[in-house]
């Protein structure tokens, strides 16, 4: 399994407009079937890919920023309601 440092913004960006593509109908939305959504990338105009490559790169930012617990550096804060307290 891939982990967030190892998926470019453009890979993200990718994905995500495929998985809309996909998904416009069952939301009824006015996406495309999905029979063009295997290329629909590729007609998708430069702007809008530009666009959705600063989101998704904004997004990967965020979720590598956001500290899991079980991050090394985090190991000397006990987890939410562990904390022995005492004097």
């Amino acid at each position: 399994m891939s982990t967030i440092q190892d998926v470019s913004a453009e890979q993200l960006a990718k994905l995500l407009h495929h998985y809309r593509e996909a998904l416009a109908e069952d939301f009824h939305c006015n996406g495309k079937g999905s029979e063009e959504a295997s290329s629909s990338w590729e007609r998708t105009s430069q702007h809008e890919r530009k666009l959705m490559v600063a989101a998704a790169r904004l997004a990967l930012l965020e979720l590598s920023a956001t500290s899991s617990p079980n991050d090394p550096f985090r190991k000397y804060f006990a987890k939410p309601g562990e904390a022995d307290w005492g004097c």
